[in-house]
C-alpha cells in the first residue's frame, strides 16, 4: 500500500462515490422490473419471474466469461479504466431497457451490459489495492454499506418513479450511470502504480484458468467454495423479492420500493455501526458464522411469515448477514499476493456470476411454480426455503474449515510477475 492514510481515505471516498451512484441506479429500476416484463410477455406475474431468471442469466452468462478477463487487464493496465467502461456500459444498458419494444431487446441488452462487467469487482480490486492488510476487513465492510445506502435510496426513488410508468425508472437511471462516468473521468485516480502491474495472460484470464491459479493459495478453495454457495442463495433476494411481494402481500411498486429501502437503510446500519467493531473483536471466522446463521434463519423467516408488516421485523436480525462479504474477502485478499487482487476479485467475480446464473433461475423457476394458478400448492415463499438451506450449507462448510485459514498469513506469499516501471522519455 503506497498511499498514507489521508490519501487512503480521500482514494476511498472517490469510489465508494462512484459505486453508490452505481448501486442507485440498479435499485432504481427494481420495483418496475416485474411489470415491464409482464407488459412485454403477455404472461402472468408467476410466470414472468421466470423471465427474469433469464434476464439476469444472460447478465450473469457474460460477466463469468469476461469478468477475469476485465479484472487481468484491471492487473495490467490500472483500475481507472475498467471501472470507467463499467460505468458508461451500464448507462447505455438503461437506455436501451427503458426503449426496449420486446423481451428479445432486453435480453440482448442485459448480456452486453454482462460483457464490461459491474463496478463491483474493480472497485473491491481497488480498495485492496488502497489499503492494507490489516484494515481491508473495515474498508470492504464500507462497499457493504454502499450497497445498503444505495438500495435505501434507489428503490425508494424507484418506486416513486413508477408513477410515471414502468420506463421511467430505467431513464433515471442511465443518467445517473452516465453521470458517474462524467465524474470518475475527472476525479478518480488510478490506484494501481506502474511497478505492481503484471503482464495480461489470456490462460489466466478466464474463468478456468483463474479458479486454477486461485486454487494455488491454501485455504481458498474450501472458503470460496462456502461463500458460492452464499452467493447463490443471497440471490434469492433481488431474483424474486418484487415478485415474491406482489404475490404474497399485494404489494404496490411503491410499498416494494420502500421494502427493498428498508433493507438498504437495515444493512447500511449493520456495516457502518456493526461490522467495524464486530469482526475485530470476534475475528473473521465467528463473524462469518453469525452472519450465515441469521442470513438462514432471515431467508426461512420470510417464506413463512402470513403478514407484509412481518417482514420488517424480520429484516431487522437477518441485517446481520451483512457480516459475511467483508470477512470473507478480507481472509481471501490475505491468501493472495498483493499484485493478484484484480486476479481474485475477477475469481470472485467468476463464481458470483455463476451464482447469478444459477441462483436466479433456480429462485425464479420455483417461484413459478409454485404460484402457477393450476398448482396444487401455492407458496410463493419457495425459494426462500430453498435459500435457506444453501446458507446453512455454507455454514457447515465454515464450520469445518481449521482456524488457521482465517490466521494472517507470513508475509512470503507467492510471487507473481509485475511490468517494470517505464520510464518516460526525455
Amino acid at each position: 500500500m503506497s498511499t498514507t492514510p489521508t490519501g487512503e481515505r480521500r482514494a476511498l471516498a472517490i469510489v465508494l462515490g462512484a459505486l453508490l451512484i452505481d448501486v442507485i441506479g440498479l435499485g432504481i429500476v427494481m420495483p418496475v422490473m416485474p411489470d415491464l416484463i409482464v407488459h412485454l410477455t403477455h404472461t402472468t406475474l408467476g410466470e414472468a419471474a421466470r423471465y427474469s431468471g433469464w434476464l439476469m442469466g444472460s447478465f450473469a452468462a457474460m460477466q463469468f466469461l469476461f469478468g477475469p478477463v476485465m479484472g487481468g487487464l484491471g492487473d495490467r493496465f490500472g483500475r481507472r479504466p475498467v471501472l470507467l467502461i463499467s460505468m458508461v456500459a451500464f448507462g447505455l444498458d438503461y437506455i436501451v431497457m427503458g426503449l426496449a419494444p420486446t423481451f428479445t431487446w432486453l435480453f440482448v441488452s442485459r448480456a452486453f451490459a454482462g460483457i464490461a462487467g459491474a463496478t463491483f469487482a474493480p472497485a473491491t480490486a481497488y480498495i485492496a489495492d488502497i489499503t492494507p492488510p490489516a484494515r481491508r476487513a473495515r474498508n470492504f465492510s464500507l462497499i457493504g454499506a454502499v450497497f445498503g445506502i444505495g438500495f435505501t435510496i434507489g428503490p425508494a426513488i424507484g418506486g416513486l418513479l413508477g408513477g410515471l410508468g414502468d420506463r421511467a425508472p430505467f431513464f433515471a437511471a442511465a443518467i445517473l450511470a452516465l453521470t458517474n462516468a462524467a465524474l470518475g473521468l475527472k476525479y478518480l485516480p488510478e490506484s494501481l502504480p506502474l511497478d505492481r502491474r503484471r503482464p495480461f495472460h489470456i490462460a489466466r484470464a478466464n474463468p478456468f484458468g483463474t479458479f486454477v491459479a486461485l486454487g494455488r493459495y491454501r485455504g481458498a478453495k474450501a472458503l470460496l467454495a462456502a461463500w458460492f454457495l452464499w452467493m447463490i442463495a443471497h440471490m434469492g433476494y433481488p431474483a424474486t423479492w418484487a415478485f415474491f411481494t406482489k404475490l404474497k402481500f399485494g404489494w404496490s411498486d411503491l410499498a416494494v420500493g420502500a421494502s427493498l429501502a428498508y433493507m438498504g437503510f437495515m444493512i447500511a446500519m449493520v456495516q457502518i455501526f456493526v461490522t467495524p467493531r464486530v469482526i475485530p473483536r470476534l475475528g473473521e471466522r465467528r463473524a462469518i458464522m453469525i452472519g450465515l446463521t441469521m442470513g438462514a434463519a432471515g431467508f426461512l423467516s420470510n417464506a413463512l411469515v402470513p403478514q407484509g408488516w412481518m417482514i420488517y421485523v424480520v429484516l431487522v436480525a437477518s441485517s446481520l448477514q451483512a457480516l459475511v462479504f467483508p470477512s470473507m474477502n478480507a481472509t481471501l485478499s490475505r491468501r493472495v499476493a498483493g499484485n493478484a487482487q484484480g486476479e481474485l476479485q475477477g475469481g470472485v467475480a467468476s463464481l458470483q456470476s455463476i451464482s447469478a446464473i444459477i441462483g436466479p433461475l433456480m429462485a425464479t423457476s420455483t417461484l413459478a411454480h409454485f404460484t402457477r394458478p393450476d398448482g396444487a400448492i401455492h407458496f410463493p415463499g419457495a425459494a426462500f426455503v430453498v435459500s435457506a438451506a444453501l446458507a446453512l450449507g455454507a455454514l457447515i462448510v465454515v464450520t469445518l474449515l481449521p482456524p488457521h485459514v482465517f490466521v494472517h498469513p507470513p508475509e512470503s506469499r507467492p510471487a507473481v510477475p509485475v511490468v517494470p516501471q517505464v520510464q518516460p522519455e526525455a
